[in-house]
């Protein structure tokens, strides 16, 4: 038996992951009783049922029932009790944006704000997050990317990095992304712009790229930027952060941006424990505004 207990903030999409682990053949229980839950395992460890997999749906509506479930926990543990934390969360603006979109109340805001409610929800399920096995951030994550994660981890049991690092390059004249947490900002570049052959380029071309990193500034920066990430990333990771988005921007974000996002992302992938990917957010505005 596989036994998956599916916590988290409430609207990160924790009904939604439950809805695809039941499809992906898990058993699942939402929001079952702490006082039920050991009873609950032992039943299913039992020998007709050692070979169903089972997904428990915990959260703040657990109330009071959460300081018990930690003795639990630690009880399952003494035990050798084998078990699994999936911790989804999200920004407090993405939940704050959910909660009004769908205009629900959130569990814990007690007539009060929904941001009062998000702040006494992260207090009280903080020690589930520090004990999770897989944390995801569904702040910006789609649906289909969402439900890719879960077979990847609990379907086709491939490795899972909880710590996401997004590389994004952007242009200023279309504004910074609004989840940034690193602007670099490398207007101070010579400019393939001005180059009326090169103009219509992106820094995914090789013309481009040779042009940007043939200046020696370019070359110095990416060093300084890959060493400054390479130290923050394993202190974020040890504090919990699950997201680091390093957004790199030039004026249009077509040539430069692009060119050293590539660059910094070519240097970071490989052996590591994050996960990483890169976005090129404004890279064929131009060319849409027939520019």
């Amino acid at each position: 038996m596989r036994l998956v207990i599916v916590t988290g903030m409430s609207g990160a999409g924790k009904s939604t992951a439950m809805k695809m682990l039941e499809d992906m053949g898990y058993f699942c229980v939402d929001n079952l009783p702490v006082a039920f839950f050991e009873k609950f395992v032992e039943l299913f460890r039992g020998a007709k049922m050692s070979q169903t997999n089972v997904a428990l749906g915990m959260d703040a509506r657990s109330g009071q029932d959460l300081d018990e479930l930690k003795e639990v926990l630690e009880r399952m543990d003494e035990g050798e009790v084998p078990f699994e934390i999936l911790f989804l969360d999200a920004s407090d603006s993405v939940l704050v944006k959910r909660y009004k979109e769908t205009r629900r109340t959130h569990p814990l805001a007690k007539g009060e704000r929904i941001d009062k409610g998000i702040e006494r929800e992260r207090q009280k399920i903080a020690f589930l997050k520090k004990k999770a096995d897989f944390i995801i951030d569904t702040s910006t994550l789609l649906t289909r990317e969402l439900k890719v994660s879960l077979e990847k981890i609990f379907v086709h049991n491939e490795e899972y990095k909880s710590m996401m690092v997004t590389i994004v390059s952007f242009g200023f004249k279309y504004g910074i992304p609004a989840d940034s947490d690193i602007v670099m900002d490398v207007r101070f570049l010579p400019n393939p712009y001005y180059d009326v052959e090169l103009r219509p380029k992106t820094g995914n071309d090789p013309e481009i790229q040779h042009y940007v990193m043939n200046c020696p500034e370019a070359e110095e920066f990416v060093d300084k930027l890959e060493d400054m990430v390479e130290f923050l990333i394993p202190h974020y990771i040890s504090e919990g952060k699950n997201q680091l988005v390093i957004s790199i921007g030039c004026t249009g974000g077509k040539h430069r941006s692009v060119t050293l996002a590539n660059e910094l992302f070519k240097r970071l992938d490989g052996d590591r424990e994050y996960g990483l990917k890169i976005e090129h957010r404004d890279i064929s505005k131009d060319a849409l505004r027939g520019k």
